[in-house]
């Protein structure tokens, strides 16, 4: 049995699932004006808070694949950092993760992040022997394509290299991003 068969099997049960879910959540919000829905195409993220200021309109977007990787019982961390969000938007018109979020999200037993649910495509890694620094990232920002514009290792400052993650291939400069991106064509 998977993590997530213990919970909703199909995206329609998740939504329903997680409004139900919502309910029990001890916060001051009319949990039953959210609209739930799904999202088929994020990467990154288990779950966003949108906020339409004309209406209050509050929608919870849930990411079906970080739900399948992470089973029912890790999400309602994430449905619960959303209806935090939610929180603040419906009280204060903005939302953040900041002093406010941070105190409500800890009377809520709730994730300040969601975990990632994948790997990075690009990895970026400390030169510095002595340093253990590395992070990861899905997309191509400025620090992945030109780590020569004076961006260092979040640690001890040292340059650091990045690493397309499934070819291997690394480079140190912008022309080395370029060459790497002009090698991989469509594997990119």
């Amino acid at each position: 049995m998977t993590r997530a068969q213990s919970g909703p099997q199909t995206r329609e049960e998740l939504l329903v699932r997680a409004a139900a879910y919502a309910e029990t959540v001890d916060i001051d919000i009319d949990t039953d004006t959210i609209e739930w829905t799904i999202s088929e195409r994020a990467k990154r993220r288990a779950g966003s808070c949108r906020y339409d200021g004309a209406n209050g309109q509050v929608t919870i977007v849930l990411t079906w694949d970080a739900y399948r990787a992470v089973g029912w019982e890790q999400f309602t961390g994430t449905i619960r950092h959303e209806l935090v969000h939610a929180w603040e938007f419906t009280h204060y018109g903005e939302s953040g993760h900041g002093p406010r979020f941070r105190r409500k999200a800890d009377e809520l037993d709730a994730p300040r992040h969601c975990e990632s649910f994948t790997d990075g495509r690009l990895r970026l890694a400390c030169t510095d022997e002595d340093c253990s620094w590395m992070t990861e990232r899905h997309r191509a920002s400025e620090p992945v394509k030109y780590p020569d514009r004076g961006y260092r290792c979040g640690d001890c400052e040292s340059p650091y290299v990045v690493e397309h993650v499934d070819s291997g291939l690394t480079w140190r400069t912008n022309s080395g991003y370029e060459r790497v991106r002009d090698k991989l064509g469509e594997d990119w």
